[in-house]
C-alpha cells in the first residue's frame, strides 16, 4: 500500500476560493470588507514569516490587514491596552496576537482579554466551551483545517475511532472535541497515557501533534488508517519532519499529510475563514 498524500496547499486554496468569492459578495452588498488586526511582539524570526504570511493572505482574498508591532520590551499592562482599543474599534473584525510572546507576558491573559466574537484563532474559553457543547462559534484554526483535510479525503466521521496524540490547548484538546462533534470515537493520549502504540494502532484516524520527530512509529498505524500530521521539527541537517514516521508510516496508511505541505497552509486559511465569520456575525458590520 502507498498511501494518498493529502495535499493542503490544495485543500487551502480551494478555502481561499470560498472565502474570497464570499467576501465579494459583501461588497456587493455594499458592506466594508472584514478586518483583521496581526498583533506581532519582538523580533523572534519564525513569528515574523508566520505573520507575514497571514498578512499577504489577507491582502490576497480581499481581508484588511491592520499590522501592530510592538517591541520586545513591552509591558502586559501596554499590550493589554491595545487589545481593549482594537476590541473597541468597531472596523476591526478579529485580533491575532502570535505567539509565543516575551517571558514577562501573560499569554493567558492576552488571549481571554480578546473578545470572543475577535478571537478568530479560536482560543478564547467562550469558544472553547462552545465547542464543547457542540454550538461552535469561531472554531481554532488548526484543528478546524485538519477536519477540512479529513473531509477532503472522504472521511465519514460517524462509527470511526479516531485517536488523537497530543492534549495541547491549541491544537490536541479541541481537535478531540472536533472529532467528536463530527461523530467520530475519539481518545486522546498524552505524557500519562500507558501504552501509546497500543492506542494508535486502534485508530482509523489519527492525529498527532507532540513536536517531536518521528514520535510516532510508522508500524504502529493501523492499515487503512487516515493520518494527519500537525507536528512541523527542523532536523540538525535543516530538513523539515513531522510527529509521524513518515516513510514506513504511508506504506499502511490509506492517506497521509506530508511535512511540510499538510496542515500548516490549512491553519492559515482557516484564519481567513474565521475573519471572515467574524465580520459576517457582527451587527454593526
Amino acid at each position: 500500500m502507498s498511501a494518498q498524500l493529502i495535499d493542503g496547499k490544495a485543500v487551502a486554496a480551494l478555502v481561499h476560493d470560498r472565502v474570497r468569492r464570499r467576501i465579494q459578495a459583501r461588497l456587493a452588498r455594499g458592506l466594508r470588507p472584514p478586518a483583521l488586526a496581526t498583533v506581532l511582539v519582538g523580533n523572534d524570526p519564525a513569528s515574523e514569516v508566520y505573520v507575514r504570511n497571514k498578512r499577504l493572505t489577507c491582502e490576497k482574498l480581499g481581508i484588511r490587514s491592520v499590522p501592530l508591532h510592538f517591541d520586545a520590551t513591552v509591558t502586559q499592562a501596554e499590550l493589554l491596552a491595545a487589545v481593549d482599543a482594537l476590541n473597541a474599534d468597531a472596523d476591526i473584525d478579529g485580533i491575532l496576537v502570535q505567539l509565543p510572546l516575551p517571558a514577562q507576558l501573560d499569554a493567558t491573559a492576552i488571549t481571554e482579554r480578546i473578545l470572543p466574537g475577535k478571537d478568530v484563532d479560536g482560543f478564547h474559553p467562550y469558544n472553547i466551551g462552545r465547542l464543547a457543547q457542540r454550538r461552535p462559534a469561531l472554531r481554532p484554526c488548526t484543528p478546524f483545517g485538519v477536519m477540512e483535510l479529513l473531509r477532503s479525503a472522504g472521511e465519514t466521521f460517524k462509527g470511526r475511532t479516531a485517536v488523537v496524540v497530543g492534549a495541547s490547548n491549541h491544537v490536541g484538546r479541541p481537535m478531540m472535541l472536533e472529532l467528536m462533534l463530527a461523530g467520530a470515537t475519539a481518545v486522546c493520549c498524552h505524557r500519562f497515557t500507558a501504552d501509546v502504540a497500543a492506542e494508535v494502532a486502534r485508530a482509523d484516524i489519527l492525529v498527532v501533534a507532540v513536536g517531536k520527530p518521528a514520535m510516532v512509529k510508522g508500524e504502529w498505524i493501523k492499515p487503512g488508517a487516515i493520518v494527519i500530521d500537525v507536528g512541523i521539527n527542523r532536523l540538525a541537517d535543516g530538513r523539515l519532519v513531522g510527529d509521524v514516521e513518515f516513510d514506513v508510516a504511508r506504506t499502511r496508511a490509506r492517506a497521509i499529510t506530508p511535512v511540510p505541505g499538510g496542515v500548516g497552509p490549512m491553519t492559515v486559511a482557516m484564519l481567513m475563514h474565521n475573519t471572515l465569520q467574524a465580520a459576517d456575525d457582527r451587527v454593526d458590520q
